[in-house]
């Protein structure tokens, strides 16, 4: 392969690292176990597989790989999802969303879909910054009174 080639290569790895770091500050700064480190190494390494598969002789290898990570990513989130019985909870569903989300993003920055990829990093980083919106939080104490209301009737 040709030295340019890696050169850019080397280049949409660093953006696809600094999307997901974008968006693992966000739940680094709160005190989420998923953090930084996570989110970046799921954005490169999505990016990473699907520019060895864009880059490979086969034609096929691309599509193959992306499907493989969405998969993959999807094991990993089941790992993260986790009932607490004694609660009543299901715990782990927004980090589990948000890294198949960020796996996306590496895939979009691997096939230079760079304004798609920093738009969803965007998005996934107000999502999940929505509950600190002091609107947001008298928006759902609002929704949880109405539903308390309905279920009292």
């Amino acid at each position: 392969m040709d030295i340019k080639i890696e050169l850019i290569i080397v280049g949409q790895l660093f953006v696809a690292f600094l999307l997901g770091a974008i968006i693992g500050f966000e739940r680094e700064k709160h005190g989420n176990a998923a953090g930084i480190r996570t989110y970046a190494a799921v954005t490169l390494g999505a990016a990473l597989f699907t520019l060895i598969g864009v880059h490979s002789p086969d034609a096929t290898a691309s599509g193959r790989i992306v499907a493989n990570i969405v998969t993959g990513i999807g094991f990993l989130g089941a790992g993260i999802i986790y009932k607490d019985s004694t609660k009543g909870l299901t715990l782990g569903l927004t980090t589990a969303s948000t890294v198949w989300a960020a796996a996306a993003i590496g895939v979009a920055v691997a096939y230079n879909m760079y304004i798609i990829a920093v738009a969803a990093t965007a998005v996934i980083y107000f999502l999940l910054a929505l509950h600190h919106f002091h609107w947001y939080i008298h928006l759902k104490d609002k929704w949880s009174k109405t539903q308390n209301h309905k279920d009292n009737e």
